[in-house]
């Protein structure tokens, strides 16, 4: 079975709902399912080393980092490269593909299931 998370929120947005996304996909990776991630939006901050955590946060970036390393792609928008998070213009670290929104429609439609955070 394969599950796709799209994450569309900063992830330091003062709630645990990037933390919580990203701590299901391990969960999922755990249970045997095949798992995908796409960043869009202010989520796209969660791709690059500018992003530090604020104090008395966990590190979203080295969570990504280990699912990348476990081999889950991280796909993250192009467009919104320039365009969203804090860190505009920023690049994304390595593991974190840039992508388009075809590549999102693509795997959207080989999916089981889509989550959204």
């Amino acid at each position: 079975m394969k599950a796709l998370i799209v994450f569309n929120r900063n992830p330091y947005d003062d709630s645990d709902i990037t933390w919580n996304g990203l701590r299901l996909a391990e969960q999922l990776l755990n249970a045997g399912l095949e798992v995908k991630i796409f960043l869009m939006n202010d989520s796209v901050d969660l791709a690059r080393d500018a992003a530090k955590p604020p104090e008395g946060y966990f590190d979203l970036g080295k969570m990504l980092k280990k699912l990348i390393e476990k081999g889950v792609p991280v796909k993250v928008c192009g467009t919104c490269k320039a365009r969203c998070g804090i860190h505009k213009g920023e690049p994304y670290f390595e593991g974190a593909k840039e992508a388009k929104m075809t590549e999102l429609a693509e795997w959207i439609k080989e999916t089981d299931k889509v989550i959204t955070f």
